[in-house]
């Protein structure tokens, strides 16, 4: 029984919910509040998305050679704030097991079989942990985001002149 807490979270919310270090509030957003909250996947100022909050929270970064980090809050170590959460990295540039539902997929490219391993990865983990389904849906979409920013852009090409008298002032030109 030591490793409840003494306060519900519904408490810590009321309590926290106008003032703490993770919210920022913006007035020209039409009063918009957001939050930095690590264990908030929307980063979105809310009760149900607040890590600091729930009991059960979940949240994505960025890992080392694109790889993706899930962050989960432990129930047991509540009143330990360094050892209640725990870690578990997937790396970006390895392939992982091919599953036969992707087959055809995973034949045409190594890099969406590790997109799908790490999606994957983030469903199971969640689910086989009974952990809180409602976020599931969150989580992939947040490491989607994550492996969609550390891309590569392309290189715009240059644009070509068009029309009658866009390619008469570039021969004018030379």
């Amino acid at each position: 029984m030591a490793d409840t807490t003494n306060v519900s979270s519904d408490l810590i919310w009321e309590i926290c919910r106008s003032n703490n270090a993770y919210l920022v509030k913006r007035k020209s957003a039409g009063g918009s509040q957001f939050s930095k909250d690590p264990l908030n996947l929307m980063n979105k100022h809310s009760r149900k998305y607040d890590g600091f909050v729930n009991n059960k929270a979940v949240g994505v970064h960025p890992a080392e050679k694109g790889g993706i980090t899930l962050i989960t809050k432990r129930t047991k170590h509540q009143n330990r704030p360094t050892a209640n959460k725990h870690e578990v990295t997937w790396a970006g540039n390895k392939s992982g097991p091919k599953s036969s539902g992707t087959k055809r997929l995973l034949e045409l490219s190594p890099l969406i079989d590790g997109l799908f391993r790490i999606y994957r990865g983030i469903v199971n983990y969640t689910a086989k942990q009974n952990y809180r389904a409602d976020l599931r849906r969150e989580a992939v979409a947040r490491a989607s985001a994550i492996r969609q920013s550390n891309q590569e852009k392309k290189e715009v090409p240059e644009k070509k002149p068009r029309g009658r008298k866009a390619k008469a002032a570039v021969e004018k030109e030379s």
